[in-house]
């Protein structure tokens, strides 16, 4: 399946599953999505459980926070991370609060669905990730997937969950091919990392569409344990801390800038559980601290690819020092 196709499978097998689930979103209907995320959904399901909205992010959200408390299911549609911005109080001010303040009398089983991320071309304003906005809010679960199982299994997964959960896509990933297991053997539980290849040289922690370029890296690279970390929140430090105990050295691989990215909690709890087992200083491979480019040529060098995870990890594994990444390297930025 596409990944998209996956992402639609889920959400029928979910339905199907259980007549609680329903869908609301921009688009989301009639036209199947601006993705094609929900093809054939309205077909199947008809119209109350497949509801297309008006442009209104804090009206769904907040409508699909008491849906749930009410005992439905929810998936909402945001069509790029950024318009989650007009939306945050109702999702982690709101749904990620209920069951604390009602003594765990009520609970949020909604589900976010965002688009995320670089790679086709539209430009700064709909290209960031901004998995930062949502990591420090108690109560929230927050998954990205890295392929077409992933995005099957993760999304049933959190569809399943008693709380809410954000399911952030790498909107460039939509269109790639992969094998899928559907049904409940192809449910992802949410807080497992996966281990995809073994090494002994160094963890590589990627997440979202880092993944493959950290695999692909890997092939170059012998040596390196790549890790894909599939949830955010909460991550799974058991599977980051045994493969960094056995390599000694951590790199991590974002999508994001450096400033707030998700990499600096990885590293800071390894080096303060892991401390003795490191070898060198942890690196961080980053996207520039800059908006992401609209120009086709400046926007394929913002994500950290292939090319720039092996040239960053070979001179990381030859003198145990943190390199230089490309903007500085070519004089680019500071």
């Amino acid at each position: 399946m596409r990944v998209r196709q996956a992402i639609a499978a889920a959400l029928a097998d979910e339905m199907r599953r259980d007549p609680a689930v329903m869908l609301l979103g921009e688009d989301i209907a009639a036209a199947e999505g601006p993705f094609k995320t929900s093809e054939g959904l309205l077909a199947e399901f008809g119209p109350l459980r497949v509801r297309d909205t008006p442009i209104a992010e804090m009206g769904f959200t907040g409508a699909a926070v008491g849906a749930a408390a009410m005992g439905m299911r929810p998936v909402i549609e945001i069509m790029f991370m950024e318009f989650l911005g007009v939306a945050l109080d109702e999702l982690v001010t709101e749904a990620a609060k209920f069951r604390y303040l009602s003594k765990g009398r009520f609970g949020v089983p909604m589900t976010v669905r965002a688009s995320i991320g670089s790679g086709l071309g539209f430009a700064c304003q709909h290209s960031q990730t901004l998995e930062n906005w949502l990591t420090a809010t108690p109560g929230l679960k927050v998954v990205v997937p890295s392929d077409a199982q992933t995005a099957y299994g993760l999304l049933r997964a959190a569809i399943q969950d008693e709380d809410p959960v954000v399911v952030l896509e790498p909107r460039a990933l939509y269109a790639e091919r992969g094998e899928v297991v559907t049904g409940d053997t192809g449910i992802v539980p949410l807080g497992q990392a996966r281990t995809l290849t073994r090494g002994d040289s160094a963890t590589v922690v990627a997440l979202g569409q880092t993944v493959r370029s950290a695999v692909n890296a890997a092939a170059q690279t012998p040596g390196l344990e790549v890790i894909d970390l599939a949830t955010l929140v909460p991550w799974d430090q058991g599977t980051v801390l045994a493969s960094v105990a056995r390599t000694g050295r951590l790199v991590t691989v974002e999508e994001a800038p450096a400033g707030g990215g998700w990499g600096a909690e990885i590293v800071a709890a390894v080096t303060a559980k892991a401390f003795r087992s490191l070898q060198a200083p942890p690196l961080r491979i980053t996207a520039p601290d800059v908006p992401v480019p609209y120009s086709k040529t400046l926007e394929a060098r913002y994500c950290p690819d292939t090319a720039e995870i092996v040239t960053q990890v070979a001179a990381f594994l030859k003198t145990d020092d943190i390199p230089a990444p490309w903007w500085v390297r070519e004089g680019v930025l500071a």
